[in-house]
């Protein structure tokens, strides 16, 4: 039995536009239009409705919007990540970053380290980053170091906090990481206790007013998430980030993605990573 299928109107689709900027950040394009359907077809089945206007409907109206936005919202974001993904950041903070850091703080006593990987996905990112902090501290003594990891997808990010992964996710992680922060599973391998309890996964949206967070960042990754943004979303987020940054604060962003043409007070550094200024 063929599954039913389902035609989505020019203003159907502005409508579902419109809700997804507002609530992700996201900026689809018409060429984006089958995309969507492909993508929300499924929950239409699931709620027995006829049409995506119907579905509009229960987003505004049925009790149980709420949640049915949350379903929406993780059929619509992106989720591609690996390990060590743009290798040069984490060399950076290896041999670069973080060295300088324990000179500087040494001195003031402050040893206090606080990181947020912003879009997290499922959970490589924090993870690589954890097991560059454990070598650059290694042999170090009574820093507090602890990273944020957050993410508008929900069963991403339960998938993020169980630190399991399969074989072919892990090959990009070099050998003595993975017998060094990796247990064996029958299945694959699965993060220790060590570098998990490094990490606090939050559901954060980035599209909200402001973040809940009260202190400040040594460091932001948001890499490969502006990418989806229009222009005066992008410049937003950027200066919002640039309010949780402390002074001389790191930012390190995609590949593909820059600052440039944008009014925000980062200053370049190296290839996709910036500095408070």
């Amino acid at each position: 039995m063929l599954a039913q299928s389902f035609d989505l109107t020019e203003r159907e689709f502005d409508l579902f536009r419109e809700i997804i900027h507002r609530e992700t950040g996201i900026a689809l394009s018409e060429k984006k239009k089958r995309l969507l359907v492909a993508r929300l077809s499924k929950r239409l089945r699931a709620l027995n409705l006829e049409s995506f206007s119907a579905y509009h409907d229960y987003l505004q109206n049925h009790p149980d919007s709420e949640k049915e936005l949350s379903n929406l919202i993780n059929r619509i974001t992106t989720n591609k990540t690996d390990f060590f993904r743009e290798k040069h950041h984490f060399d950076f903070m290896l041999n670069e970053m973080f060295p300088a850091l324990i000179k500087q703080r040494e001195s003031s006593g402050d040893k206090k380290i606080r990181i947020w990987s912003a879009g997290c996905s499922s959970g490589e990112e924090p993870y690589t980053i954890a097991m560059t902090v454990k070598e650059a501290f290694s042999g170090q003594h009574g820093w507090d170091i602890k990273i944020l990891a957050t993410d508008l997808d929900t069963e991403i990010l339960a998938r993020a906090k169980n630190g399991t992964y399969d074989s072919a996710t892990v090959e990009p992680v070099p050998p003595a990481y993975l017998t060094k922060y990796f247990n064996r599973t029958a299945s694959g391998y699965e993060v220790i206790p060590q570098v998990k309890n490094m990490i606090a996964f939050r559901k954060l949206n980035l599209m909200a007013p402001q973040f809940p967070m009260k202190g400040l960042f040594d460091v932001i990754f948001c890499r490969n998430v502006i990418i989806y943004f229009d222009a005066p979303t992008k410049e937003t987020l950027m200066n919002k980030f640039h309010s949780y940054l402390k002074p001389d604060g790191y930012i390190f962003i995609g590949h593909s993605e820059s600052l440039m043409n944008m009014k925000v007070k980062f200053s370049y550094m190296k290839n996709t990573i910036y500095r408070k200024s």
